[in-house]
């Protein structure tokens, strides 16, 4: 990943300097401040900056390079919505890449979050995807939250779901965050930490009506 260097008297100075000669708002660049010397006589900013667009073309060739390694040829797709970056590998066999309960795309997620935290110096909005695995698996798991939320409301009695990833439990709690009747809670240690759903006390106007 290409980075540049910049040196100037103060951090403003040396930001506005990256901005003339690279030509770009700061919005699309990576600025860091790898130096500093407030003396008198010695006033120093020393910054490193990465172009935004260079961290994602830098993703780009972490997949290419690693599924190549793999012997498995590919297509992606990249969409950035909001901070987010998307993106969607599709092969001839995505199920190699997905792995048994999505291990696969959950380590190669992992290798490209720590090379991109090591250049950058902080975490990167990204989401990558096998073939619209993650689109579809997230509809599922939101609507079996949905259904035994209502299970659970109707029954009073509290459902134990399978071990799953953090990824995985954090759609389940962002689906019954709002639930009147429901909350849940997650139990266990890795790898078979899994989430409980539990209902909800009633008041004491919920239990009249």
């Amino acid at each position: 990943m290409k980075k540049y260097t910049y040196q100037a008297k103060t951090f403003e100075e040396a930001k506005s300097m990256a901005m003339a000669d690279l030509m770009e708002q700061e919005g699309n660049l990576y600025i860091k401040e790898i130096e500093s010397s407030t003396k008198l006589f010695n006033k120093k900013s020393v910054i490193e900056v990465i172009k935004k667009e260079d961290v994602v073309n830098h993703i780009k060739e972490l997949v290419k390079g690693i599924t190549n390694d793999m012997g498995i040829n590919i297509n992606m797709e990249v969409k950035k919505r909001g901070e987010t970056l998307n993106v969607t590998i599709y092969a001839d066999n995505n199920a190699i890449l997905i792995g048994k309960n999505a291990a696969t795309l959950s380590a190669l997620t992992t290798i490209i979050r720590q090379s991109i935290q090591k250049e950058i110096g902080e975490v990167y909005k990204f989401v990558l995807d096998v073939g619209e695995y993650k689109q579809k698996r997230e509809w599922n798991l939101e609507k079996m939250a949905k259904q035994i939320a209502r299970e659970v409301a109707k029954t009073k009695v509290e459902a134990k779901l399978d071990p799953m990833n953090s990824y995985e439990r954090r759609i389940i709690h962002n689906t019954l965050t709002n639930n009147k009747k429901v909350y849940t809670e997650s139990t266990g240690e890795e790898p078979n930490r899994c989430v409980v759903i539990k209902p909800k006390e009633e008041t004491k106007e919920e239990s009249l009506n």
